[in-house]
């Protein structure tokens, strides 16, 4: 089955294979509101650009992180 590269939005499962983690741990960042959802019929699917944008959030504190972080330059040290 050829899979269509246009796709703005899957379901949970989905959801939890692309983001590396389980199934139920992607419905508890939805229980938080912490990974934006949508219920259509019994289904529930998370927009891809909100999986993207939940990998480049800092959590602890709600920010997008840098890039500089990320490299572990002098200046990011802490």
């Amino acid at each position: 089955m050829q899979r269509d590269e246009t796709v703005l939005a899957v379901g949970v499962p989905e959801a939890a294979r692309r983001l590396g983690l389980s199934t139920r741990t992607v419905a508890t960042l939805i229980a938080r509101r912490e990974l934006p959802s949508r219920k259509v019929g019994r289904r529930r699917i998370i927009p891809v650009a909100a999986l993207e944008i939940f990998i480049g959030t800092d959590h602890l504190g709600g920010r997008v992180s840098h890039a500089k972080h990320l490299e572990g330059s002098p200046s990011s040290s802490r």
